[in-house]
């Protein structure tokens, strides 16, 4: 048993006061773990442009002040009372959705959206008892997406943290904790596809990327990345994609310039843009009979997606996904492996290493 365990914690968190100031480096009290929570050592954590975009609070309601950070890889510090699958020690990463086994999503085969644990952007408090489990010098501070990993410790609900092998190095695999293995999942779990075929991905950012590497570990013998900055294809070409179109420099549709480097559609093709044009392309640029296109991007809330009701007769398929349709405690760790079986290979998508010290310098490169 920890020597903290019960006990309030006092250690360095990057605390978010206002929108879009710089995060200030604070000492921060970190409350014992209630029933069915988790108090973790963060080691590793890294960026998503959701911290980012929530940081600037664009078109959301501020919650400040605020612990961001949703990436990470930690040890188990101590558990509250009820949790019985993990213990001092275990290394695990928090995950910003969870699974709590319990409901009719976790339940089935075909779902990843826990009805207790799915992400709340808004919510800033524990669910057991609408707390938070940060202060500073009494001022409670608030959680981000259940995880808050711009801290030393965090606390988590069990059913948002994936046990893994703890041979794993956490500086590496802290990066499927969202964006990664929501790119992954899209096109190994949602696209499907197989061994030869041509696999279009719209945007060529992180997320698209992570599906540009599920389509060269699946066997796609086209990669097709589609991109309005072309001096990212060269990047793109150490994720397996092996041509490179840019909407800006044709007349016509890009479905249609797609459609006729393809004889006709490609086989499948992702969305990692948000862009609701892309992804009306990318939809229409699948091959008929068999073409099936995956909706990642996440859009305005006022957009309207729009095609002509043939092209779905015409057995075109259109799907979403949520975090690439893994379940985070039972699918995670098996995400791990591949790494860990020289399957995946999670060291190109790392460009940057700051010390905690230097997190704003991660919100400036990002940006």
């Amino acid at each position: 048993m920890s020597s903290t365990t019960g006990q309030v914690i006092c250690c360095k968190a990057a605390v978010a006061w206002e929108a879009g100031k710089p995060l200030v480096i604070e000492e921060v009290e970190v409350a014992p773990p209630q029933a069915m929570e988790v108090r973790l050592k963060i080691l590793f954590t890294s960026l998503c442009h959701t911290d980012v975009y929530f940081w600037e609070a664009k078109g959301q309601t501020p919650l400040f002040p605020r612990i961001f950070g949703h990436e990470a890889g930690g040890i188990v510090e101590s558990v509250g009372e009820g949790v019985t699958d993990l213990k001092p020690g275990d290394h695990v990463l928090p995950v910003f959705t969870g699974e709590c086994k319990e409901c009719r999503h976790c339940k089935s085969e075909e779902s990843n959206m826990c009805d207790l644990l799915r992400i709340n952007t808004d919510r800033g408090v524990m669910l057991n008892d609408g707390k938070s489990r940060f202060s500073i010098r009494g001022q409670p501070i608030y959680h981000f997406v259940g995880t808050s990993t711009f801290s030393e410790y965090t606390v988590v609900h069990v059913g948002c943290v994936a046990k893994i092998n703890p041979a794993a190095p956490l500086d590496k695999v802290c990066v499927l904790s969202c964006g990664i293995s929501t790119g992954l999942g899209a096109t190994l779990n949602v696209a499907k596809p197989k061994k030869g075929s041509s696999v279009a991905i719209f945007g060529l950012g992180a997320v698209g990327l992570a599906a540009a590497e599920g389509a060269r570990i699946a066997g796609a013998s086209r990669i097709i990345g589609v991109d309005l900055n072309s001096n990212r294809f060269d990047e793109a070409k150490k994720f397996g994609v092996t041509e490179f179109v840019n909407p800006k420099d044709h007349n016509k549709p890009v479905q249609e310039v797609i459609a006729e480097m393809t004889n006709g559609g490609v086989d499948r093709s992702v969305e990692c843009t948000g862009s609701v044009n892309a992804m009306i392309s990318a939809f229409e640029c699948v091959h008929d009979g068999w073409g099936v296109a995956v909706l990642v991007g996440v859009p305005n809330k006022d957009d309207s997606f729009k095609t002509h009701p043939m092209n779905v007769l015409n057995e075109r398929t259109l799907k979403g996904t949520f975090f690439g349709n893994y379940k985070p405690r039972s699918d995670l760790p098996s995400v791990v492996e591949k790494y860990m079986n020289k399957e995946l290979e999670l060291e190109k998508f790392i460009t940057h290493e700051v010390p905690f010290s230097g997190n704003q310098q991660g919100f400036r490169v990002h940006a």
